[in-house]
């Protein structure tokens, strides 16, 4: 098994935990948006972005890379890395995006503390796939000695935002609230919003 065969049923029978409705985060305040993100993606709206490949390129990578400018680096950003944390338990496989708050090196480091699942028009599909990653993110902060990291979750169209968080308890809470497109300001905020949280732990 790997994350890509996990649905939200099995990931709640598999590892305990309840996928939730609930609020993932305080009231949201758009923060600027870079100019030349604004630019990258209006110029990208122009072409045919339709495969999950061209979503990734033209819409999410510029955002998560414009998260890592504001944060001043604190936030890595890798793309399509394998992510092996537990084999035996099917947590196996790439990440579409995983930002983490250690440095951009060769291997990904802990903690790990935001997993974004790029999907063609699928969100609610994506659900599984992205919370079997966060629990396997969770098993992976804590086995590195990072256990206090709140892991979130995105599910992302490119069009439509939905973010997920992980914290001490076993309940993964969605927010039904989606984000879009040309709320580019907010989704940066809920970025921001996941980085800082763990940086704040991270320094205490």
């Amino acid at each position: 098994m790997a994350y890509a065969q996990f649905d939200v049923a099995t990931v709640e029978t598999e590892f305990g935990v309840r996928v939730l409705p609930g609020s993932v985060f305080p009231e949201l305040r758009p923060v600027p948006v870079p100019a030349w993100l604004t630019d990258f993606l209006a110029r990208g709206a122009e072409l045919r972005v339709e495969s999950e490949k061209a979503r990734n390129e033209f819409i999410v990578a510029p955002v998560l890379l414009a998260v890592r400018e504001l944060t001043g680096g604190r936030a890595a950003v890798f793309s399509g890395e394998r992510f092996d944390v537990d084999p035996a338990a099917g947590l196996i496989g790439e990440c579409d995006f995983l930002l983490t708050l250690a440095p951009a090196v060769p291997i990904i480091r802990a903690p790990a503390v935001v997993v974004v699942e790029a999907k063609r028009q699928d969100i609610a599909g994506g659900l599984g796939q992205c919370t079997a990653q966060m629990v396997a993110a969770r098993r992976f902060n804590v086995r590195n000695g990072r256990a206090p990291a709140t892991v979130y979750g995105c599910v992302t169209t490119g069009e439509e935002w939905q973010f997920l968080r992980l914290a001490d308890d076993p309940v993964i809470t969605y927010d039904p609230a989606r984000l879009y497109r040309n709320e580019v300001g907010r989704i940066l905020a809920a970025f921001l919003h996941a980085v800082a949280e763990n940086a704040a732990v991270a320094a205490a």
